[in-house]
C-alpha cells in the first residue's frame, strides 16, 4: 500500500504555551535573514516499503522547510529516493544507530540544528552532536518492544526509550503530534513546560468516490502485530452474521500470511494498493475499523475522514485524538464493545451518515502549512534568539 501525503488533526498546546500561539513565530522568524541548515536523523525514508506516518510527517516537513528556503538534509536507513531535500544513507534498519554519528560527523555537522525522530530506539543526537537538538516522538513504545522483539533485546530497547532517551534529551524541547503522547512523555520524566504539540495536515479528497451499495468494512494499514488485524479477523466472525457484507484488508506486511490463515467468509486481503485505489477503497467503505493496540495519531483515520468515512477503534493513545468518540465515530473500551459499536454504526445510516460529514468538516480544517510553521517555529526556539546586529 502507498501512503497518501496526508495526516492527522489539529491539537492544542499543553498548558505551557498558551493555544493559539508558538514561541519563535513572527518577529523572530523576521529577524533571521540566512536559511538555516537543519539535520533530521530518522528510521526510514518515506520511500521505505516500511514507511508509515511518521515517514510521512517527516517527509512533509523536510519538504516545507525546503520550500521555504531551509538547508534540509534527511539523515536515515535504506531504501531511500530522491526529494527536493537532500538525503543520506546511514546503513540498514539496525546498523544506522551505529553509524549514524560517523555519517554525521563526515558529512553534516556543521547545520544549525538536529531533529532526532525516536520511534522506538533512539538515535541519542546529543551523545554525538553538539548543534542544539529537538526530540520528535510520534508515539512512546513501551508495549510494543514485547511484541516485536524477545528479551534481552525488547528489556534493553524498552530502556533506552524510556530511560535513556529523556535523559538524553533533559535539556532539549520535545516535540509530539498528540495529547496521548504528550502525556505518555511527561509520565516518561520529560517536563511539561519542553513538550510542544504540532498541528498537521491532511490533503483533500479529490474526486468524490460512491459509497458500496452493499455493506463493506476496510482496515488500511501495515500488517504488523500492534495493528491487531488478527483481532479484527475474529470480531468479524462476531459482526458478519448480523450486518452481512465484506471486510477488505488493504495493506502488506510481515503478518500478512499468518493473518490470512485465519480469514474467514466475507474477508478480502488487497495487498498493497495503489494511491487512485486505496481512495476508492476510503470512500467506498461504510466504516474504517482500526483496532490498533496504539497510534501516534493515526493517518489512516484523517485519509478516511476527508472522504466522508467515520471510524471504528479502541479507545487508545493517538486514536483518542484522532477520533471525537460520538462525533467522528466510535472508540470502544473493550472486544465486545468494538464489535458492538462495529455492528450498531453499520446497522444505523443515518447516524453513519452524520459522523461522517462531521469527520469530513473536521478534516477539512487540516493544513500541511500550519504543520511546517509550528515545525519551524520549534527549530527557532530551539536555536535561540537570532544574533543581533
Amino acid at each position: 500500500m502507498e501512503i497518501d501525503r496526508a495526516l492527522l488533526p489539529p491539537a492544542r498546546c499543553l498548558p505551557a504555551t498558551p493555544p493559539g500561539t508558538l514561541p519563535g513565530t513572527s518577529a523572530d522568524q523576521a529577524k533571521r535573514h540566512t536559511a538555516r541548515r537543519v539535520v533530521i536523523v530518522a528510521w526510514r525514508d518515506v520511500a521505505s516499503p516500511q514507511a508509515g506516518g511518521s515517514e510521512l510527517l517527516v517527509d512533509q516537513l523536510a519538504a516545507g522547510l525546503t520550500a521555504r528556503g531551509d538547508r534540509v538534509a534527511l539523515l536515515c536507513g535504506g531504501p531511500v529516493a530522491d526529494h527536493d531535500y537532500d538525503v543520506v544513507r546511514s546503513g540498514g534498519p539496525y546498523t544506522q544507530f551505529l553509524r549514524a554519528p560517523f555519517a554525521f560527523g563526515r558529512r553534516l555537522r556543521d547545520c544549525d540544528v538536529v531533529v532526532e525522530v525516536c520511534n522506538g530506539m533512539p538515535f541519542l543526537a546529543p551523545l554525538w552532536s553538539r548543534q542544539p537538538t529537538v526530540c520528535m516522538v510520534n508515539h512512546v513504545h513501551s508495549d510494543l518492544w514485547p511484541l516485536r522483539f524477545r528479551p534481552p533485546v525488547s528489556t534493553a530497547g524498552r530502556f533506552l526509550e524510556e530511560r535513556v532517551m529523556p535523559w538524553a534529551h533533559r535539556r532539549n524541547l520535545v516535540l509530539t503530534v498528540s495529547a496521548s503522547t504528550a502525556r505518555e512523555l511527561q509520565s516518561l520524566g520529560v517536563d511539561r513546560e519542553r513538550i510542544r504539540m504540532l498541528n498537521n495536515g491532511v490533503a483533500p479528497a479529490g474526486p468524490a468516490v460512491p459509497r458500496s451499495a452493499e455493506p463493506m468494512f476496510l482496515a488500511l494499514g501495515r500488517l504488523a502485530e500492534y495493528k491487531r488485524i488478527d483481532l479484527l479477523l475474529r470480531l468479524w466472525d462476531r459482526v458478519r452474521p448480523v450486518v452481512g457484507g465484506r471486510l477488505v484488508i488493504a495493506g502488506d506486511g510481515p503478518e500478512r500470511g499468518y493473518l490470512e490463515s485465519l480469514a474467514g467468509p466475507g474477508v478480502t486481503f488487497t495487498g498493497r494498493v495503489s494511491e487512485q485505489e486505496k481512495h476508492r477503497l476510503l470512500g467506498s467503505a461504510w466504516l474504517l475499523v482500526h483496532p490498533a493496540l496504539i497510534e501516534g495519531w493515526g493517518i489512516v483515520v484523517a485519509e478516511a475522514a476527508v472522504r466522508g468515512t467515520p471510524t471504528v477503534g479502541f479507545d487508545v493513545p493517538g486514536l483518542r485524538d484522532s477520533v471525537e468518540h460520538g462525533r467522528t465515530g466510535l472508540l470502544a473500551p473493550t472486544e465486545a464493545g468494538f464489535a458492538s459499536a462495529w455492528a450498531a454504526l453499520a446497522l444505523d445510516h443515518g447516524r453513519r451518515t452524520a459522523m461522517g460529514h462531521a469527520a469530513r468538516r473536521r478534516a477539512a480544517q487540516l493544513r500541511w502549512s500550519t504543520a511546517v510553521q509550528h515545525f519551524s517555529a520549534v527549530i527557532d526556539e530551539a536555536m535561540g534568539p537570532p544574533p543581533s546586529r
